[in-house]
């Protein structure tokens, strides 16, 4: 039996795009969004802003179960009767896996061509993981 040692150091994991460390997230994701994520249940966020970047409303909505989330025109109201001229859409997946699933990536692209009609910008949408979060724009799928 032959043993081989390892020859410097182990390579780092692949970094997969679009995703951020939990260490690198900036102050709104890691302040002001990842706090109302709970660990056992999803849930969405709509954060909409206004022309000179001020938050103007969060709108919340839970999941009806562990594994998704419907977004309920009451919520879309709210953010329209504001007059928000961007909006951040940000979940969270309990699994762990900060990946988009086929139903994250349509919701994405039907959601962004919805505000775009509406005159409004979807900035990002972002996928919260204990380890990080995943986004949309970074990853550049939207």
């Amino acid at each position: 039996m032959t043993l081989l040692q390892p020859v410097g150091k182990m390579p780092d994991p692949p970094v997969v795009d679009g995703f951020v460390p939990y260490a690198a997230e900036d102050d709104i994701a890691h302040h002001l969004l990842r706090p109302h994520f709970a660990a056992d249940r999803e849930s969405l966020l709509l954060a909409g802003f206004d022309a000179f970047d001020r938050l103007v409303r969060l709108e919340r909505a839970g999941g009806d179960d562990a594994r998704r989330c419907i977004i309920p025109p009451r919520c879309w109201r709210a953010l329209l009767d504001h007059g928000v001229v961007a909006v951040l859409m940000a979940h969270n997946h309990p699994s762990g896996i900060a990946q988009p699933s086929d139903a994250d990536i349509a919701t994405t692209r039907e959601t962004a061509l919805f505000l775009r009609v509406m005159g409004i910008e979807l900035v990002d949408h972002l996928i919260f993981v204990a380890s990080g979060h995943f986004s949309f724009r970074r990853a550049e799928m939207l």
